[in-house]
């Protein structure tokens, strides 16, 4: 199996957790043209939006994390990280859904700005308060999720688990995370034990250290970030419409396919 990526990629990362924890052999590769909107050749034919992950399996070409994840379960349905309990898995799957779409557009508005400068002075930090107030109230609807189990897939570390783990893990990262000895900072520990994320953690800090010519990237032209949905809505409705509007005048951000 190949797997497009990049170890920023919250998405990315879900599926590399699932692939290790099913103990599944898999190369990985960053698309050239990633981040471009220029994307080409066979990355371009499995992934029409651009977008990381896009995974090939033999024949089978697959994108977005979720229905990756739902392949690899049916494919490899052992060892099965959906619990089997109907309404278990609509949670983990709930779970997944709140992180995915609110707590992806917040950890990425931040990236926006720690690391591509699109606001800088007193409407960065305007808008950090913001995301850092977004944060916590997300935190807490997970930590109640969680409520006094070990996991939040249940009886074991699984989806749900490997669906939150990058998010909370950025907000760590970002200065954002939860209160020392807090139940979400317990379990984040917990996580860290594993092999499968471990690993994938490790990554992503080392490609987060080779950020510092990201700001350069986007003045030049060479990349183009990516405003759809849920990030579109979180730039408009905490303090960055003037970021979209720039973005669009001098043509370093884009939107998703079709245009």
């Amino acid at each position: 199996m190949l797997l497009y990526e990049h170890p920023l990629s919250s998405y990315a990362q879900k599926v590399k957790i699932a692939l290790r924890e099913k103990g599944l052999k898999f190369d990985v590769e960053t698309p050239t043209a990633l981040g471009s909107g220029k994307a080409a050749g066979s990355f371009a034919a499995a992934s029409p939006r651009s977008e990381v992950p896009a995974l090939i399996d033999g024949d089978a070409s697959i994108f977005d994390s979720t229905i990756i994840l739902e392949y690899l379960e049916d494919k490899h349905p052992t060892p099965p990280l959906l619990p089997r309990d109907p309404m278990a898995r609509a949670k983990a799957r709930m779970i997944e859904e709140v992180c995915d779409t609110l707590y992806e557009a917040i950890n990425w508005g931040l990236s926006e700005i720690r690391w591509f400068k699109r606001a800088e002075g007193a409407k960065a930090e305007e808008m950090r308060a913001t995301a850092a107030r977004q944060t916590a109230e997300l935190q807490a609807w997970l930590a109640d999720k969680l409520g006094g189990r070990e996991w939040f897939n249940g009886d074991s570390f699984g989806w749900a688990d490997l669906s939150v783990a990058p998010y909370v893990n950025r907000s760590f990262h970002y200065g954002m995370g939860a209160q020392d000895g807090s139940p979400l900072a317990r379990w984040r520990e917990r996580i860290q034990q594993r092999p499968s994320v471990a690993e994938t953690f490790k990554e992503f800090e080392a490609a987060a250290g080779k950020m510092g010519d990201a700001a350069e990237r986007v003045r030049s032209g060479a990349m183009r970030r990516e405003y759809r949905d849920h990030r579109l809505e979180w730039m408009m409705k905490s303090g960055g419409v003037q970021i979209v509007l720039d973005g669009i005048a001098k043509n370093n951000i884009r939107f998703t396919w079709p245009l």
